[in-house]
């Protein structure tokens, strides 16, 4: 066990002087009637977060190696004291909460911060958990989340671009037992190229998750991938198939696409889908009510960003079967068509107890907090 002793407080909006928060131009917004949007909190790099006890909220940070949390006591519109918990640590962009514990995973090693609720600001204390995942850093950093069955999933992405790795363990989605002696990961589901975000149907219990499709396949292909778990050892084609229907021109020649799970629902190519998350709330109308939120982080080599090409959230609506009907934008306008740029990049989301729906941005280095009050 490691104590830490670096854990401090920082005022809301004052990372490295004054906020910029005020400078982001929010009115470039575009969200349907009745939505609104505010920044909750300034966050260098926010990547997944948790929800804890009292509201607060956990964030994890790909680039600058940082794990912080939002206090809010007094469920105010913004968070009103931000706390870096660790720091130095290897993309511990992935976080989790249970049972008064916060979990962080940092590429080959998951780290566990015991009853960290009452030592916030009193040197966190930083356990391993453990350190059996792969050292490899392309697609190693982790979204992480504790399933129904009490088990704590954590994918494994592929470590290059599209190859076949002798090492069973990637391009999966494994689980793991955190009350266990020596926890090992368990192989859940397969063929599963980079997964940074995933949920569980709050009806059914079934697992969904987004999957980033290969580069160097043209601008318009491979889709990027809503999938539905209905059973353990699935396979979801990676790196024979893409996107349910494409052999890949190396490793897939032989392959029979309809041996592999396809897609529930295909997304654009490369949008970069991330943290999704089911709309489990009341605030939002009936029409949001369990139905999938995805953050489209944006491409980052698409030779024209213009068009349908992620920086923005989308919603997959689900019918009463569960069969994905209808994939439509919810919030657009963090890209700026004309100028090919974007000024934020939302990365993840999180169902807050009064049914506002937080987003991590990681360019902009902010979380918004999005409500609904019905149009008069």
């Amino acid at each position: 066990m490691i104590r830490i002793t670096f854990a401090f407080i920082l005022c809301f909006g004052l990372f490295g002087g004054a906020s910029h928060a005020a400078d982001l131009p929010l009115d470039k917004l575009r969200l349907p009637p009745g939505f609104s949007i505010s920044i909750y909190a300034e966050v260098d790099n926010a990547r997944q977060m948790a929800l804890g006890k009292d509201s607060t909220v956990y964030v994890g940070n790909r680039r600058a190696g940082k794990v912080y949390a939002l206090l809010n006591p007094g469920h105010a519109p913004a968070a009103q004291q931000v706390v870096v918990l660790d720091q130095g640590l290897s993309m511990p962009s992935g976080v989790a909460y249970r049972d008064g514990d916060l979990y962080v995973a940092d590429i080959d090693r998951l780290y566990r911060y015991p009853a960290i609720a009452r030592t916030l600001d009193n040197s966190p204390r930083r356990e391993l958990v453990t350190d059996q995942f792969p050292d490899k850093t392309q697609h190693g950093w982790k979204f992480i989340k504790f399933g129904p069955d009490g088990k704590l999933y954590v994918p494994v992405g592929a470590p290059c671009n599209i190859c076949l790795s002798d090492d069973p363990i990637f391009a999966t989605i494994t689980r793991l037992d955190v009350s266990a002696a020596q926890p090992a990961p368990e192989i859940y589901v397969k063929g599963v190229r980079n997964s940074v975000g995933f949920d569980w149907h709050p009806g059914t219990g079934d697992l969904w998750f987004t999957d980033n499709g290969g580069d160097g396949l043209g601008d318009e292909l491979p889709a990027d991938e809503l999938n539905h778990v209905i059973r353990k050892d699935q396979h979801f084609g990676y790196p024979y198939i893409h996107q349910g229907d494409i052999r890949d021109r190396k490793f897939g020649q032989d392959k029979n696409p309809a041996d592999y799970q396809e897609p529930a629902q295909k997304l654009g190519a490369h949008v970069a889908a991330l943290g999704m998350s089911f709309y489990t709330g009341d605030m939002f109308p009936a029409a949001y009510h369990n139905q999938i939120i995805i953050p489209e982080h944006g491409s980052w080599n698409r030779s024209t960003r213009a068009g349908h090409v992620g920086y923005r959230l989308t919603m997959v609506t689900l019918d009463a079967a569960g069969k994905a009907v209808q994939y439509a934008p919810f919030i657009t306008g963090w890209l700026d068509e004309a100028t090919n740029k974007s000024w934020g990049r939302p990365a993840a989301t999180l169902v807050m107890p009064d049914g506002s729906l937080l987003i991590s941005d990681d360019k902009a280095g902010v979380v918004y907090r999005v409500t609904y009050q019905a149009p008069e």
